[in-house]
C-alpha cells in the first residue's frame, strides 16, 4: 500500500478524484478530508471518497503520511500556515494548484524554508465542473502529471509522489517551477482568459439574448471553459500574473495584426495564417492520439 493515510484538503473534483483513483487502487489506506462546506463533505462521506471529515486542517493532517492540497491558491498560504507544527515526521506535502511558483512562494514565507517533503505538482486534468459529485477514478487515466521539485525537495518526497500518481494512472513529468509557469499560461490559463473574456464581452451588448440564442456548436466547444470556477481562475491570473501576462501581451499583439490583416481585406495572407494554425492544430491532435495508443 503506498499511503497509510492521505489528508485530502479541498474535497472537490481534483481532491475527490485523487481519493476515488487511489482508492479503487487499492494503494490508500484510511482517507481525511478536509473543507468549509458541511454538505459537501457529507456527501464525499456518503458516496465512500473519504472515511471521514473535519473542519480543521491541522486536526485533518495529524498522522497523515500524504497530504494533498486541492484549495484554491489564493487560500494555499493560509493552509500551509494552519498545517504547521501539525505534520507527522514522515509526511508528504503535494498540490494540484496550477501555478507553481506562488506555491513555493507561499511554503517559503509561512515555513521560511521551502520544506523538503514538499513536492509541488499539477495534474493536467479536470473538467469545467466542481465538488465531490464531480469526482470520478479515471479522471487522471493517462493524464500527464508535472511535478516541479526544487533544490530543497528530498529525492524520498519525489518518488513517494510520483508513486501515488503513477497508481491513479498518471504519466509523470517533472519540470522546473519556472518552465511550468509559462507553459501553462501559454496551452491553459490564456485559453481560459480568451473564453472568459468572449462570453463576458457578448453578455454586455445590448443584443446578447438574442447573439447566445444563435449560438452555434464552435462557440459551445470553445467556450465551456468559461463555466469553469470563478473563484480558482481569479487566483489562477493573480498567481501567475507575470507569465500570463506577458503571454496576453503577445497575443494581443497577434490578434491586431489579425484584425489588420482582415481589415485590408488582404486573402492570401488570411489564407496563409489560416493554414499555418490548422497544420498546427492537427499535428497537435495526432501526437496527442499517439501518445495515448
Amino acid at each position: 500500500m503506498t499511503i497509510r493515510r492521505l489528508a485530502v484538503i479541498g474535497v472537490g473534483l481534483i481532491g475527490g478524484s485523487l481519493a476515488r483513483a487511489l482508492r479503487a487502487a487499492g494503494e490508500v489506506g484510511e482517507i481525511v478530508g478536509c473543507g468549509r462546506g458541511r454538505a459537501n463533505l457529507e456527501r464525499a462521506r456518503e458516496l465512500g471518497v473519504i472515511d471521514r471529515y473535519t473542519h480543521d486542517v491541522a486536526e485533518a493532517v495529524k498522522d497523515a503520511d500524504m497530504v494533498f492540497l486541492a484549495v484554491p491558491l489564493g487560500a494555499m498560504r493560509e493552509t500551509f500556515a494552519a498545517i504547521k507544527g501539525h505534520l507527522a515526521e514522515d509526511a508528504v506535502i503535494t498540490d494540484g494548484g496550477s501555478a507553481k511558483f506562488s506555491v513555493i512562494d507561499d511554503c517559503r514565507a509561512v515555513f521560511g524554508e521551502v520544506l523538503p517533503s514538499l513536492v509541488a505538482g499539477h495534474p493536467i486534468a479536470g473538467t469545467e465542473n466542481s465538488g465531490v459529485e464531480a469526482s470520478f477514478a479515471e479522471l487522471y487515466r493517462n493524464r500527464r502529471i508535472i511535478l516541479t521539485p526544487t533544490e530543497e525537495t528530498s529525492d524520498a518526497a519525489l518518488q513517494r509522489v510520483r508513486a501515488m500518481w503513477e497508481a491513479c494512472g498518471g504519466e509523470i513529468t517533472l519540470m522546473s517551477v519556472e518552465h511550468h509557469d509559462e507553459v501553462l499560461a501559454a496551452t491553459s490559463h490564456l485559453p481560459h482568459m480568451l473564453a472568459f473574456g468572449l462570453v463576458d464581452t457578448l453578455a454586455q451588448m445590448k443584443e446578447n439574448d438574442e447573439i447566445f440564442r444563435y449560438a452555434a456548436g464552435g462557440f459551445r466547444d470553445f467556450t465551456r471553459i468559461a463555466s469553469s470556477n470563478p473563484v480558482m481562475w481569479r487566483d489562477v491570473c493573480v498567481a501567475n500574473r507575470r507569465a500570463l501576462g506577458k503571454m496576453m501581451s503577445h497575443y494581443l499583439n497577434e490578434m491586431q495584426a489579425l484584425a489588420d490583416t482582415i481589415e485590408r481585406g488582404d486573402a492570401d495572407q488570411l489564407m496563409e495564417i489560416f493554414t499555418r494554425a490548422k497544420e498546427a492544430r492537427d499535428r497537435y491532435i495526432d501526437g496527442v492520439l499517439d501518445s495515448s495508443e
